[in-house]
C-alpha cells in the first residue's frame, strides 16, 4: 500500500524543499536556482533575475473588497519586490490569467490597467503571457525578469555573525488593513449597499490593497556604497523571513521588540482589535519591505539612512534565533506567517 503524506505535515516551505532538493542544475548559465527570492542566470557576463508569483481568488485576494485594478497593481508589485530583494532591477513581466464566466472584458481591462500603472511607475515592460478559461474564479500568474550587475546579487545565505539586521519602513500595517477589511465584510455580510467607515485608517488600507516595492532603498544602498550581506522581502512576515536568512546562512539572531518599526495607525488598530501588536508586526506579512543584513562597519551609514531601522544583530548558529522583549527576556522566533 502506498503511503500518503498530507501537505500540511510539511508546510509550504517544507513542501518546496521536498520537491526541489534533488534538482541538479545542468546549465552553466544557471547561477542560482530554487531557494531565494529570484533565480539568477548568467549570459555572457550579464546576470538575469527571474521570479514567479501565483495569485488565486479566495486564497490571495477577496473580490468583496479588493478592486480589480488594485489586484493587478499588487500582483506586479509583489514580483518587483522579489527582484529588489536580490539587489536587482525589474525590467519585464509576463502575465498569465485564468478567467471564469463571472468576468467580462471590462473586468479584465481593470486588472490590466493596474498592471500597466505599476509597470509605468517602475519602468517595467509587459511583454507577453497567456490567457485561459477557469472553473474556479480568477487566477493571476506573473513572471518578472530583472537584471543585476555581476557580483552584486544579494542572497539569503550571506549573513555573518555580528552583522546588523535592518528593515525598511514599518511592519504590521498591511495585516491590520486586512483585519479591518475582513471585519467590515462580516459586519455587512449580505447587504448590497453599505458604506463602511474607514476614516483615519487610509494608511492601513493602502498598505494592504496598494503596496509599493522598495526601489528607493535599493537606490540608497547603492548611492551610499553599502552592499548587504543578505536580503529578503517581507511578504510572509518578519519572523518567517528572518528565519529563512538564519537557516540559509547557518546563523542565529537577536532582534529587539522595542526596535521593530510600527506605525501609529497599526498600533491603534491592534488595540481596537485587542490583538498583540508585536505578533502582528512579526507574523502579519504582505508588507513588501526589505529585510537585510550589513556588516558592523556600515553602522554609521545605515544609522543615517532615512527609512531604515536597525532591529538587531546576527549571532552564531548555536545561539539560536530570539526576540528580546522590553523586559530583557528572550522568546524563540517561530515561523507563524503566511503559509
Amino acid at each position: 500500500m502506498s503511503t500518503r503524506t498530507e501537505i500540511a505535515a510539511l508546510g509550504e516551505f517544507g513542501l518546496i524543499r521536498h520537491l526541489t532538493e534533488k534538482i541538479v542544475l545542468k546549465n552553466e548559465s544557471t547561477v542560482k536556482g530554487v531557494g531565494d527570492d529570484a533565480a539568477v542566470l548568467d549570459y555572457d557576463g550579464r546576470q538575469i533575475l527571474v521570479t514567479t508569483d501565483l495569485l488565486l481568488e479566495g486564497i490571495h485576494f477577496d473580490l468583496t473588497y479588493a478592486p480589480l485594478k488594485h489586484i493587478g497593481y499588487k500582483a506586479a508589485i509583489a514580483n518587483f519586490s522579489d527582484i529588489y530583494a536580490m539587489n536587482g532591477k525589474p525590467r519585464q513581466i509576463t502575465v498569465s490569467i485564468g478567467i471564469s464566466k463571472r468576468f467580462c472584458v471590462e473586468d479584465i481591462e481593470e486588472i490590466y490597467s493596474g498592471l500597466q500603472i505599476a509597470c509605468d511607475n517602475y519602468k517595467v515592460d509587459m511583454i507577453g503571457g497567456d490567457t485561459s478559461a477557469s472553473l474556479t474564479g480568477l487566477t493571476l500568474s506573473i513572471t518578472c525578469i530583472g537584471e543585476v550587475e555581476k557580483g552584486k546579487a544579494v542572497y539569503r545565505s550571506g549573513a555573518k555573525d555580528t552583522d546588523l539586521i535592518c528593515v525598511s519602513g514599518d511592519l504590521g500595517a498591511a495585516y491590520m488593513g486586512l483585519q479591518l477589511l475582513e471585519r467590515e465584510k462580516s459586519v455587512f455580510a449580505g447587504e448590497k449597499d453599505f458604506s463602511p467607515d474607514f476614516g483615519g485608517k487610509e494608511y492601513l488600507l493602502e498598505r494592504q490593497l496598494r503596496p509599493e516595492a522598495r526601489r528607493d532603498i535599493i537606490e540608497m544602498l547603492a548611492d551610499t556604497g553599502i552592499m548587504p550581506t543578505s536580503m529578503i522581502d517581507i511578504s510572509d512576515g518578519l519572523s518567517s523571513e528572518l528565519l529563512h536568512i538564519c537557516r540559509d546562512s547557518n546563523v542565529g539572531c537577536r532582534i529587539h521588540e522595542d526596535r521593530i518599526p510600527i506605525d501609529f495607525q497599526t498600533a491603534a488598530m491592534a488595540e481596537q482589535f485587542n490583538m498583540n501588536l508585536v505578533t502582528a508586526a512579526l507574523n502579519g506579512g504582505d508588507d513588501y519591505e526589505l529585510l537585510f543584513t550589513v556588516s558592523l562597519a556600515a553602522y554609521e551609514k545605515i544609522f543615517a539612512m532615512k527609512g531604515v531601522h536597525l532591529i538587531g544583530h546576527i549571532t552564531d548558529a548555536p545561539a539560536g534565533s530570539y526576540l528580546v522583549g522590553r523586559d530583557g527576556g528572550e522568546v524563540k522566533l517561530t515561523a507563524q506567517g503566511w503559509s
